[in-house]
């Protein structure tokens, strides 16, 4: 039964698409079967991974018109790494959820429908609060949350943790967080600052794994290839790998 990850924030930007792709992919390179759900209407991270953004996907799940088994995609590239596409299509999701029964809760049927296929299976949401993230949220275990290294980015974090604590209360008890991870770090006073705070902050919810801002990260998504096989020696390559092992190391079955 896989564990739901959903990364989250409200805030454009900071690595969260990136942080999805590159974690997922990392943690299917260490042997674990892992989904990619892409339920950002940019359809950045199915693009990312070199597939067709107009193939049915998501939406289409949601409104019932395909079955997430028949439209999840299988990575030519990494044997364990799957996606479940999304489109512009989307989009239409946040007026068309709530008019649905059963509304907050239908992302967790799409979700729960093909979770004992995986080890993990991770969400990536798009950078808003609206009802598709808190339908999200509601079928996820946990929220993972990328952290650009700037204090813009701080300012942000309350309206995604007011909106935790809100579907944590009133639609999923067993929601918890993740983590935060840091990200686009560049070695600086300013981002040292914020470093400092998140992990006073947050204490041992902040990874130690920090990731620095890399050329190579932006570049390989237009490849269509997590950083890793477009270069493998990259520093982004480096830190996504560290990101996934910390990951499964605080995920390890007792």
């Amino acid at each position: 039964m896989a564990k739901v990850v959903a990364l989250a924030n409200q805030k454009g930007g900071v690595g969260k698409t990136t942080t999805a792709i590159n974690l997922a992919a990392s943690i299917a390179l260490l042997g674990k079967k892992v989904l990619l759900i892409d339920a950002d209407p940019q359809a950045n991270a199915t693009s990312g991974l070199g597939f067709d953004i107009n193939l049915p996907g998501i939406y289409e799940c949601i409104v019932g018109e395909s079955n997430a088994k028949d439209v999840i995609l299988h990575s030519s590239d990494i044997k364990k790494l799957w996606l479940l596409p999304s489109s512009i299509n989307l989009v239409a999701a946040d007026t068309e959820l709530p008019t649905m029964e059963d509304a907050h809760h239908i992302i967790k049927g799409i979700v729960d429908s093909v979770r004992e296929e995986y080890d993990y299976i991770f969400i990536d949401c798009s950078p808003s609060l609206g009802f598709t993230t808190v339908n999200i949220l509601t079928a996820a275990d946990s929220i993972l949350v990328p952290v650009q290294c700037e204090y813009l980015a701080l300012e942000g974090l309350s309206k995604l943790l007011n909106t935790y604590e809100k579907v944590k209360s009133h639609l999923n008890p067993a929601l918890t967080i993740e983590g935060f991870v840091l990200t686009m770090y560049m070695r600086n006073r300013l981002n040292n600052q914020v470093v400092s705070e998140v992990k006073e902050h947050f204490g041992a919810l902040a990874y130690e794994t920090i990731i620095q801002r890399n050329i190579r990260l932006g570049e390989a998504p237009s490849h269509g290839k997590p950083v890793m096989l477009y270069d493998a020696s990259a520093s982004g390559s480096v830190n996504y790998l560290n990101l996934a092992r910390e990951f499964l190391k605080r995920n390890k079955k007792k």
